[in-house]
């Protein structure tokens, strides 16, 4: 079996969210449970930060992988959707899954898939921990699917501690989440999540785990208090670093991160103005894995190091990223109204001529609520991803020209991409996004 047979296999078998859309989220654990069983339970060999949110988890993952790895640790990282290779989903120490793990993954457990019927993601999921396993990682740092309380990566226990079998003798050895992280509630997904910030944030929260210190990143007067109630439930209410015995922070509250201010951080590769949220949150989460005493070799000087190299260290892209200088060319994933004005926010702030947006998005999210925030001095280049998903680039303009957005739909982002490079002056700015999808295609195209 070649690699891209093994892959094709995997659409094919198990329904892809990217694909079928909300019909591919499976919540509960009655498939994963058995998949992982037949791989001796891959999950418990190895300790985890779990992270869930709408907006923001996988920057927020990626900075806590780079600072652990940067303390020399060896890290698994487990995120999704991919932008261009679907093996970025699965990464040790940046390296991405070799392909023959997929190969000999499906070689192995093509009967079981079948019989179990797991989802694409849930299949996805095992692999990775399967492979993190197999890699005797360090510590891995988890990334839910949606939403949280029903995803299936909330498998994983609280953190526990087991007896290894070493040939130099019986050591402890720590398992299970060690830390969890929330990044934000904002209305995305409201079909499986709740229509209101306190449906979705109580999905969000059933990943606060008893006993498991957990991190909040931005707050709200609808969502705190499920947070709140959540960790009481859970005996971990506190309230900030100072103390040891605090068990969940709200990183935008933290009075010890308002006198830091980040300062033992100054540099970041990450450079949208959103990331100053994801760097707090992570920051927070960072210095609770500190002053739990589980990850010893965790230091500033680590963190500091992550979040200077984070791309460098795991491999992320497309994140406020520049493609290009002359005419400044930038892509980002924001694909949701939340993540969107932190966008059009940052557009607003640079000089330009002219400025050309290559934009699409897809059938289920909130589409009325992303037009008013884009620019309307902005020329569009309609346009739509190859997926059943995608909303029609003609659909858009028609849908866009309503709210005062206007320009040419093109059937593909290929030829969006090349229209508007070819439009765009020195001194004008080219943005790409409004979905995953549309970003993972630019990256691939000739800058």
């Amino acid at each position: 079996m070649e690699y891209t047979d093994a892959l094709s296999y995997l659409y094919a078998a198990c329904p892809a969210f990217s694909v079928v859309g909300n019909s591919a989220f499976q919540p509960g654990f009655e498939r994963v449970e058995p998949l992982l069983a037949l791989m001796d339970n891959p999950h418990l060999k190895w300790p985890a930060v779990h992270v869930a949110g709408t907006n923001g988890k996988g920057s927020t993952c990626h900075l806590i992988a780079a600072s652990l790895q940067s303390a020399g640790l060896k890290v698994g990282l487990f995120t999704s959707p991919h932008l261009v290779d679907f093996r970025e989903r699965i990464r040790v120490n940046g390296q991405m899954i070799p392909q023959q793990e997929l190969i000999t993954f499906v070689e192995t457990y093509r009967s079981d898939i079948e019989r179990i019927q797991p989802s694409f993601f849930e299949v996805t999921m095992a692999l990775a921990f399967l492979y993190f396993a197999q890699s005797q990682v360090d510590i891995a740092v988890i990334e839910v699917g949606l939403g949280g309380r029903l995803d299936s990566t909330n498998i994983l226990p609280p953190n526990h501690s087991a007896i290894s079998n070493s040939p130099t003798g019986e050591q402890s050895a720590i398992y299970g989440v060690l830390l969890s992280v929330i990044t934000n509630i904002g209305m995305d997904h409201m079909a499986l999540l709740g229509n209101t910030l306190s449906e979705i944030a109580t999905e969000k929260a059933g990943i606060i785990r008893p006993d498991v210190p957990c991190v909040i990143g931005e707050t709200h007067e609808q969502t705190a208090p499920i947070f709140i109630e959540r960790a009481r439930a859970c005996r971990l209410w506190g309230h900030g670093l100072e103390t040891s015995d605090c068990r969940i922070w709200f990183a935008d509250q933290c009075g010890y991160l308002q006198r830091c201010r980040l300062r033992d951080v100054p540099q970041c590769e990450l450079h949208g103005n959103y990331q100053e949220k994801n760097m707090q949150t992570a920051y927070v989460a960072l210095r609770a894995l500190m002053a739990s005493g589980q990850v010893p070799k965790l230091t500033i000087a680590a963190i500091r190091q992550g979040f200077a190299s984070v791309c460098t260290l795991t491999g992320l892209q497309g994140r406020w990223q520049v493609l290009r200088e002359r005419p400044l060319t930038i892509c980002d994933t924001g694909h949701n109204s939340h993540g969107l004005r932190y966008v059009s926010e940052q557009l607003a702030q640079l000089k330009y001529e002219r400025l050309h947006m290559v934009f699409g998005m897809v059938s289920d999210k909130d589409v009325e609520s992303v037009l008013p925030l884009l620019p309307k001095d902005a020329i569009y280049y309609f346009t739509q991803a190859d997926s059943p998903r995608a909303i029609a680039a003609a659909d858009f303009a028609a849908m866009a020209s309503g709210f005062g957005l206007h320009g040419t739909a093109y059937p593909s982002i290929e030829d969006a991409v090349q229209a508007a490079q070819r439009a765009a002056a020195e001194d004008d700015v080219l943005f790409i996004g409004g979905s995953n999808y549309i970003v993972g295609v630019a990256l691939t195209c000739s800058m």
